[in-house]
């Protein structure tokens, strides 16, 4: 699954569960996160981390394909004489010989009050800093996590020599990228490919007819978008599709907002760094899909030391089928279980929460 879609994106936010268990769950049920957590976070990980549409786990044959992006971060790094990189190249050069005379090593290890600037030593919050920088130019990597610590490394630490001599031309790892992005999408505007990897619209559009001409993206017409758009030879059209799934805001599905609302009619905001007294929906809000729609949205908080999934809002969209708060009850009562939470509780806010509170009491 994590294949088909070409990436995980990361978050730290953890108030319901982190962002990159969810689309697993929302496409494949309840399952055991610790079978994901040795593909991403083990001491020998088959996804590896970098910042793809934004800090993302992906596959290792991916990495390759992300040089183009950690030139760039180098040369916007060193592009000015008095940039921090710069000014701290002495402290790069040390994070570098630690790393290889330790082999990986957690966050903690590097990180810490010892690292206070005595003479030639420096603070954590520059150590900090430096190891972020190497991570984005590529000479440090993520060898797995432990209890979501990042273990930092040097890429022959992690990547066979074949994946670290791979040169792949700019032009070649945008068309690559792109498809990833089609692919898992399976139709879309230039925009919307170039957004799942964050790419630049002109190296996308070169991209797009390369891969129009390749045949692997085929140009069709979408009622209502004023946009052209590609359909990707590989993407299924059935005649009806039966789901219903929480969506994560960092969800493929919704995390182009445009794409949400052009798609889906479903305008759609995360609210977490709005002020309380200003959101609308709540802090943690979920989209909700049913079939082909998406119909509502909860706000939900696990609260782990009560055992209880709680559902702190409930809304439905206008048209939202009748049957929505009963789909709704029968996924939540599955999230429960699957987050190891005894009981499911609903708030009284929300133009669904009513109906949804009467269908978890008539399951329980």
């Amino acid at each position: 699954m994590v294949e088909k879609l070409g990436l995980l994106q990361i978050d730290s936010v953890n108030v319901f569960e982190r962002a990159h268990y969810l689309p697993v769950f929302a496409r494949l049920g309840a399952y055991d996160k610790g079978d994901l957590d040795r593909l991403t976070l083990g001491p020998a990980p088959r996804f590896i981390e970098y910042v793809a549409h934004e800090a993302s786990f992906l596959p290792r044959e991916t990495w390759p394909l992300m040089r183009w992006r950690m030139t760039e971060f180098r040369d916007r790094s060193l592009v000015e004489a008095d940039s921090w990189a710069r000014q701290n190249e002495t402290l790069l050069g040390w994070l570098v010989a630690e790393l290889e005379a330790t082999g990986p090593v957690p966050a903690s290890a590097i990180e810490h009050d010892a690292n206070q600037r005595r003479g030639p030593w420096w603070g954590w919050s520059d150590v900090k800093r430096g190891l972020e920088t190497l991570f984005r130019w590529g000479d440090v990597v993520i060898a797995g996590r432990e209890r979501f610590e990042r273990h930092y490394a040097l890429p022959h630490h992690v990547f066979t020599p074949e994946l670290l001599t791979q040169d792949v031309p700019r032009a070649e790892a945008h068309r690559r990228l792109v498809e990833v992005g089609a692919r898992a999408h399976g139709i879309g505007t230039v925009a919307d490919f170039a957004d799942y990897f964050r790419l630049g619209i002109a190296d996308s559009i070169v991209a797009v007819r390369q891969l129009e001409d390749a045949g692997v993206l085929v140009p069709v017409r979408v009622d209502g978008w004023k946009q052209n758009a590609w359909l990707h030879r590989d993407a299924r059209q059935p005649r009806t599709i039966e789901a219903t799934a929480l969506l994560s805001p960092f969800d493929p599905v919704v995390w182009d907002r445009k794409r949400t609302e052009r798609l889906f009619d479903f305008h759609y905001r995360i609210e977490i760094y709005t002020p309380a007294p200003q959101r609308v929906f709540g802090y943690y809000v979920l989209p909700v899909l049913v079939d082909d729609r998406v119909v509502g949205r909860v706000d939900l908080k696990h609260d782990r030391q009560a055992g209880v999934l709680r559902v702190q809002a409930a809304w439905q969209e206008a048209g939202a089928p009748p049957d929505t708060a009963a789909r709704l009850a029968a996924v939540l009562a599955a999230t429960a279980r699957w987050q190891g939470a005894d009981d499911v509780w609903v708030a009284a806010r929300g133009n669904l929460a009513t109906a949804l509170r009467s269908e978890v009491a008539a399951i329980a």
